[in-house]
């Protein structure tokens, strides 16, 4: 399949989309140093008397601005290892006002699989498996599957393409020169209790990022709410992928996927093909490489797609960073320590997990990547968590589904049906189709589907453990197999 080519109005949407994104991370800590601001105020307002029995806010204010700074060294050091696939010191004159919106914000409650869009439809992330794979020398065994790591020292360097991926985007493997991580020297959690200097920050964030490789320009920081809150949700999410506070969470959603895979190829002696479409941050296309399959992910959103990479490619090791995910809520905590609490990532490092040979992220549309002719019948399984409410049309994403599956093929899907695009009241009047859990599987026997496992399993998406509100789902599990001769008779019809 022929490279796909932009034309220069695309290329110019892209990278103004794309500059878009960078700047939302590059404003992460002065966003939140405007709400850490306005607590402060409201705190001014108090009578003498609620002050001095409130005495404490002030203490933590200065704790939540430390916190602050430690995610704001996290995103710059992310920043500073991204390499845009695009010449980004083009199309600098204007804003991304004019540009399409391409990251709308129907999310599920508490950030959940959001649909942060770019309209990036064919450029891919390569995973530099010798890295990946001997970063230390001798890949540790992987407490999850007890298995040891493949025997990578055999495996000449190489990067991994999949078809359907173009535009690659190179990332320097190895640590990046990035800002100050600590206060003080101090990189511990403790250390947040004890740093009550109010200029204890990393380094302003659009300083850093013209200094970093991915701005050779400056940036507009003019960032809308909206773009501010998916940075959020982006660090909440590396708890659900990447932490072992989300364990539970991904034992909830990701081993009922992870044990119907392994029931249902017993034998991958010769590693059978798994797509991940709405891969995220890429946690569970990873347990699937692990698993013994080629598997890839692909992901629409460059603000998953930077930071699933910075994680699979420039980790060093287990737990080498630390972030304060829910710092950005005063609502429902049992305390200010359990809101201040400080999570290291990742819990695995990357090189451990005993990856296939073949794992690759896309990054690009589902619809567009996919519905090429190269990808018919390319796919033993597909997995789907969380994916199939982010459509505009569910049906072609089901047909689609088909259409790259093999004959005999399975696919596995997780999820809820919260439309993504269902409250969707802008200029632009986004099409959405919302159907009901009855009409999907209607649909999927149209296209060939026979169901074999149907269940409901409670879940949760990206939750706060601690916290005094849950929102849980009832999502929808199931196995489906393509039956070759009843989709031929369906195209009969």
């Amino acid at each position: 399949m022929a490279e796909r080519r932009y034309t220069a109005h695309e290329e110019e949407l892209e990278i103004k989309s794309l500059r878009r994104i960078i700047a939302a991370y590059a404003n992460y800590q002065d966003a939140a140093e405007k709400d850490v601001k306005r607590y402060e105020r409201s705190f001014k307002r108090l009578p003498p008397a609620h002050k001095e029995l409130l005495f404490h806010l002030g203490l933590k204010y200065q704790r939540l601005r430390w916190c602050i700074s430690m995610n704001a060294s996290f995103i710059m050091n992310m920043l500073e290892a991204f390499e845009p696939p695009f010449n980004m010191t083009q199309y600098t004159d204007g804003g991304c006002h004019d540009c399409p919106e391409h990251m709308h914000g129907q999310n599920h409650v508490n950030c959940a699989h959001s649909s942060e869009m770019v309209d990036c439809s064919r450029s891919s992330i390569t995973i530099n498996t010798n890295s990946l794979h001997a970063q230390h020398g001798c890949p540790k065994e992987d407490p999850k599957t007890n298995e040891s790591a493949r025997e990578f020292e055999n495996k000449k360097d190489k990067e991994v393409h999949m078809a359907g991926c173009f535009q690659p985007v190179g990332y320097n493997l190895g640590t990046s020169q990035g800002v100050d991580k600590s206060c003080n020297g101090d990189k511990h959690a403790s250390a947040a209790s004890n740093c009550q200097d109010t200029d204890c920050f990393a380094s302003s964030a659009d300083e850093n990022v013209i200094t970093g490789h991915c701005m050779d320009s400056p940036l507009q920081l003019d960032v809308p709410p909206v773009d501010v809150d998916k940075v959020r949700c982006i660090i909440r999410n590396i708890v659900r992928d990447w932490a072992q506070e989300g364990q539970n969470e991904r034992d909830e959603c990701y081993k009922p996927i992870l044990e119907e895979l392994d029931r249902l190829f017993p034998n991958r002696s010769r590693p059978p093909s798994c797509l991940v479409p709405g891969a995220g941050l890429g946690r569970l296309a990873l347990e699937i490489s692990s698993l013994g399959f080629v598997s890839q992910g692909n992901e629409f959103s460059y603000y998953m797609m930077v930071c699933s990479s910075f994680i699979l490619n420039h980790t060093q090791e287990a737990y080498e960073w630390t972030i304060y995910p829910w710092i950005h809520s005063n609502c429902n905590s049992l305390s200010d320590n359990d809101q201040l609490r400080p999570v290291s990532f990742p819990d695995i490092h990357p090189s451990s997990a005993g990856i296939t040979d073949g794992f690759s992220m896309c990054a690009g549309d589902f619809v567009e990547v996919y519905n090429e002719e190269s990808q018919e019948s390319a796919w033993d399984a597909v997995v789907t968590c969380f994916f199939l409410d982010t459509a505009h049309n569910i049906v072609e994403y089901i047909e689609i589904i088909s259409k790259v599956l093999k004959d005999g093929g399975v696919w596995v899907n997780m999820g809820p049906l919260l439309y993504h695009f269902a409250d969707s009241y802008g200029p632009d009047d986004d099409m959405s189709i919302e159907l009901s859990l009855d009409d999907v599987k209607r649909v999927a026997y149209h296209y060939g589907f026979v169901m074999e496992v149907e269940k409901m399993i409670d879940t949760t998406y990206t939750a706060n453990m601690a916290s005094m509100m849950q929102n849980r789902y009832r999502a929808a599990f199931w196995t489906m197999r393509k039956d070759a001769s009843r989709s031929k008779a369906q195209k009969r019809q």
